[in-house]
């Protein structure tokens, strides 16, 4: 019986979880490459890459892979050209989205989130349609609650929210929905 041996279960297991892992450290690793690049490499006159070392650090991020994004973000090695993007959406029931990435290729990246929000029943808003019901405070925070009443809306819209954060270019997806 192949496949079936504890050992193949521990190495699925394994698989999976360090699937993740990867990805999280990925996206991290390019909000600290953006940061570097857009500030400089010395955390004391950096706020922003200090506290995306802070957060690389909670999630366990390995200090090699923190210094390699440094290096990339300064030039030291040849840097990918990352640029913030910001989208903003419906999604089912009127609920405000908004998209924060970071990316290599902007068209790409729009392409595909357009893809992922039909997919849904959701739509990208023109910028400003969205955000003016936001305040940035150190995240953006919904100025007014929307209720989603529709079972189905409710279920389109987490699982709209959880391919958008599964999206290797998506940094953060934050939405204004009551989803209780």
């Amino acid at each position: 019986m192949s496949g079936h041996s504890k050992w193949s279960q521990i190495k699925h297991k394994k698989g999976v979880t360090d699937q993740k892992k990867a990805k999280v450290f990925s996206k991290m690793s390019r909000a600290i490459t953006l940061a570097a690049k857009e500030k400089g490499s010395d955390i004391s006159s950096n706020p922003k890459l200090a506290a995306m070392i802070e957060k690389a650090k909670e999630i366990n991020m390995p200090a090699e892979n923190i210094e390699r994004a440094i290096k990339k973000g300064v030039g030291v090695n040849e840097a990918e050209n990352l640029e913030e993007a910001v989208y903003e959406a419906y999604g089912p029931s009127g609920a405000a989205i908004i998209i924060e990435t970071i990316t290599d290729n902007k068209n790409r990246t729009l392409n595909e989130i357009k893809h992922i929000l039909k997919e849904y029943d959701a739509m990208l808003g023109v910028p400003g349609s969205v955000l003016w019901d936001f305040e940035k405070k150190e995240s953006w925070e919904p100025k007014h609650i929307t209720p989603v009443e529709i079972q189905e809306d409710k279920e389109k819209l987490k699982n709209l929210i959880e391919e958008l954060e599964h999206h290797d270019d998506v940094q953060n997806v934050i939405t204004n929905a009551k989803l209780n």
